[in-house]
């Protein structure tokens, strides 16, 4: 993987984690939320972002950071599939 490629990846890792820190404890955000926070942009190319953002909730999961919910509980991030949720580990 190329260092710009470790540097986006964690560039949204980052931009889950601080969307969440700014809510409630319980608090979940789309993936969108962190597509939107992490494009500098001001159009709609954050789009691009939604897959990259998945893979990047999918690693905090993985690290214990957060859970991936559908429907309000925790689901595996493998066989999730349509709308999530992003909500720090309780």
């Amino acid at each position: 993987m190329a260092h710009s490629d470790r540097e986006a990846d964690r560039r949204l890792e980052r931009a889950i984690l601080e969307l969440l820190d700014r809510r409630g404890p319980t608090a979940t955000i789309c993936p969108s939320d962190a597509a939107r926070a992490a494009y500098v942009g001001d159009d709609d190319g954050w789009r691009a972002l939604m897959e990259p953002v998945r893979r990047a909730a999918r690693r905090l999961v993985a690290a214990g950071e957060v859970e991936i919910t559908q429907s309000g509980r925790p689901v595996e991030p493998a066989t999730a599939r349509g709308p999530i949720r992003i909500r720090r580990t309780r």
